[in-house]
């Protein structure tokens, strides 16, 4: 299987103290930071667009790994890549030609991605998989840190695993360590987590153990 990847989702930090998030990630050896767009209306919760990514691409090295959860996919996808996002996954629900997206983004030199939520079959992503180098399988209900993993969410990873053996898959939401070993076991390779990695007192430690104890990427 792919290399575990920890992407610590920035949602869980202090947005004023956005650069201290990310160096202090950075120093804690997780090589992704995990950026939730969110427009008030795909999920209730508001963050930020590209202004806020482009800022962060200024002053950090770290792979800028965004996350849409948002109506108007195609409009916020131009923007991050011009804010110098690496990765742009988006939601299939939201999106009514999934596979012009996937190709403007790769186009556009970014890695692309899909993310479905807990009720959506795992079956609908299964047509786009050649233009995926991501599929976000999300263990909680978009919008909100602090959620329990659903267990049966998992069941996704292991037939995506099977379907397509060399896919980054990951996982996001109720990320901790006895979930990540689950996740991993089920087969996904990128691991999102919030309080696990930020509410530590030991950053390092976190991401080591979240990662299963392998050396970091």
């Amino acid at each position: 299987m792919n290399e575990v990847i920890l992407s610590p989702s920035l949602l869980a930090a202090d947005f004023a103290r956005a650069g201290e998030a990310l160096a202090l990630v950075r120093e804690a050896g997780a090589p992704w930071i995990h950026l939730d767009v969110m427009d008030g209306h795909f999920v209730r919760a508001v963050t930020f667009g590209g202004q806020m990514v482009a800022a962060l691409r200024r002053c950090s090295d770290l792979f800028l790994d965004v996350h849409i959860m948002a109506d108007r996919n195609g409009a916020l996808a131009e923007d991050l890549m011009q804010a110098g996002a690496d990765s742009i996954t988006f939601h299939i629900e939201s999106e009514k030609d999934p596979a012009a997206l996937l190709q403007r983004i790769r186009a556009g030199g970014c890695r692309a991605g899909l993310a479905l939520k807990p009720a959506t079959p795992v079956e609908q992503v299964y047509p786009y998989l050649p233009l995926c180098d991501m599929v976000l399988v999300m263990t909680v209900e978009p919008g909100a840190g602090g959620q329990p993993l659903i267990p049966e969410t998992l069941e996704k990873v292991r037939a995506l695993r099977n379907r397509a053996p060399e896919l980054d898959i990951q996982v996001d939401g109720g990320i901790n360590e006895r979930t990540a070993a689950a996740a991993r076991e089920a087969g996904a390779n990128v691991l999102v987590a919030g309080s696990a990695v930020f509410g530590s007192s030991d950053p390092a430690g976190a991401i080591a153990r979240l990662r299963g104890g392998a050396p970091c990427a």
